[in-house]
């Protein structure tokens, strides 16, 4: 954090408090402090993941609180769904770790540049192709195959699990609230495991942790309120124009 202007402080802040409100308003959001960190700063990519998975911590754990206290985690196949998603996770982030340990700034970027268009992807496709009924939850096989590659992802790039998670289980058919509820108890496991094995390897600058998790935090309970209050459609175009606009330039930027 030494060095960096006030600019892009505060840009880190603000890229902080709406990663917060898309992660629980829409799933996809907390891409957008890795981002900032990555394209903003001059961290290493292991820093970059390390630093990101911190705050997803302390955002995993308030997102998880607020779906228990609105009811969605209380019902039995989301419950199951959270479940399946964070026992993958255990064995999932280490690996994503590892692989990061052998990624280059330039592949770093060119992976998290393709991940960000994968999901502005998915964000259009749900809106696209709304199911007619929404149906029951994906059987277990699916839900672990879901969950272990997208902690693998996480942890390779230092994202959340609502980013990937909630926009494949929504266009399976699982109603927002309840794939938003699950995603968020699966980001407590991928982000506690993967901070454990990045701060194995010193990659964690708290400083920045704290100025982007603070904003981060308050975001997702706006985020919560917002999913619960107000339609969210235009919130997920502007998120999918975002993703889509800055895919190219991420993976340029290595």
């Amino acid at each position: 954090m030494a060095g960096a202007s006030v600019p892009v402080l505060v840009a880190l802040g603000l890229l902080g408090l709406v990663g917060g409100v898309g992660i629980t308003a829409v799933g996809p959001g907390g891409v957008l402090p890795t981002i900032g960190l990555f394209a903003l700063t001059g961290l290493t990519p292991a820093e970059v993941a390390g630093t990101a998975l911190v705050t997803h911590v302390a955002t995993g754990v308030l997102a998880t609180a607020a779906y228990l206290r609105s009811g969605q985690l209380r019902e039995p196949g989301t419950r199951h769904t959270a479940l399946v998603l964070a026992v993958t996770a255990v064995a999932g982030a280490p690996l994503g770790v590892l692989v990061n340990s052998h990624a280059s700034e330039r592949m770093f970027g060119l992976v998290l540049g393709v991940f960000t268009a994968g999901v502005a992807g998915l964000v259009w496709f749900r809106e696209a192709r709304r199911p007619a009924a929404e149906r029951a939850h994906p059987s277990t096989a699916v839900v672990a195959g879901l969950g272990g590659a997208v902690a693998v992802a996480a942890g390779v790039v230092g994202i959340g699990g609502p980013m990937l998670t909630v926009p494949v289980l929504v266009a399976m058919g699982v109603p927002l609230l309840e794939a938003l509820a699950a995603a968020q108890a699966q980001s407590v496991v991928i982000a506690g495991v993967g901070t454990v094995g990045y701060l194995a390897r010193g990659a964690v600058d708290w400083p920045l942790a704290v100025l982007v998790g603070v904003p981060e935090l308050a975001g997702v309970l706006l985020g919560w309120r917002i999913a619960h209050a107000l339609p969210t459609r235009r919130l997920k175009y502007a998120l999918f124009a975002t993703l889509f606009a800055l895919a190219p330039y991420l993976a340029l930027h290595g």
